[in-house]
């Protein structure tokens, strides 16, 4: 309770004692660049094969002759739109990403950089931090949508060289009853989880004590407690938005 207490305060933080409106988007910009562009080539390969993997597994166990091929494109939609996109690009942008935040706040605390910017009369806090959950929330839900975008599209290769179904198929079943909340859904996902994982992994890293040690400890729980956010805070989504 302790933790989640500094933590409340820690949010609380951002948004006092601000630097001008120019400053923020400097530095915003430079994080977009950091936390998103950065993670792009990491994030289309896992989609690509990740779509492919799911076509092929959906099409080997849906081996009934009653149901038709065009309901495996219907299965990969949206199980990539509600699940694969935002939440499995979640957790390997908390490895990536989150990982990176707490050891650069991590690094800059036990160096005493933090202390130098408080000694200044900068607010340490919303200087170093808000920019990068700012960037993150930029950032992250336009990488949802390419994911989105690469996962159908690797079901459509792996339907096509791999010869589980015929691309005809396919794309019938991703016209299917179509429910346009599901990429509403995905979306408000993006955002909390992006939240969650800037959020985490600095405060983790901004607290960090002792030496070069206690910075890869600090990266270690950011990515852990993100993870573990991740999943809780997916869970209370659905059921609030989808039950």
């Amino acid at each position: 309770m302790y933790n989640f207490g500094r933590y409340i305060l820690f949010l609380g933080a951002l948004f006092k004692n601000r630097e001008s409106f120019g400053t923020y988007v400097r530095l915003t910009l430079a994080e977009c660049i950091l936390l998103g562009i950065n993670s792009i080539v990491l994030v289309a390969l896992v989609s690509v094969f990740m779509g492919a993997v799911s076509t092929l597994q959906t099409a080997y166990n849906l081996v009934n002759p009653l149901i038709p091929d065009s309901v495996i494109g219907l299965v990969v939609r949206d199980l990539t739109i509600l699940e694969l996109a935002p939440t499995i690009t979640a957790i390997i942008f908390a490895g990536k990403v989150g990982s990176s935040i707490a050891g650069n706040l991590g690094t800059m605390r036990i160096t005493e950089q933090i202390d130098a910017l408080e000694v200044m009369g900068i607010n340490s806090v919303s200087y170093l931090v808000l920019p990068k959950v700012l960037g993150t929330l930029i950032m992250y839900p336009l990488l949802v949508i390419l994911a989105g975008c690469l996962a159908i599209g690797g079901g459509y290769l792996a339907a096509d060289w791999g010869g589980v179904l015929s691309t005809a198929d396919y794309l019938m079943g991703l016209k299917q009853e179509f429910n346009e909340f599901s990429v509403y859904f995905a979306l408000i996902k993006s955002f909390v989880f992006a939240f969650l994982i800037s959020s985490i992994s600095a405060y983790m890293g901004y607290y960090t004590k002792g030496g070069a040690l206690e910075v890869g400890q600090a990266s270690t729980r950011a990515v852990t407690i993100s993870c573990i956010s991740i999943l809780l805070s997916d869970f209370i989504l659905a059921q609030l938005l989808l039950v």
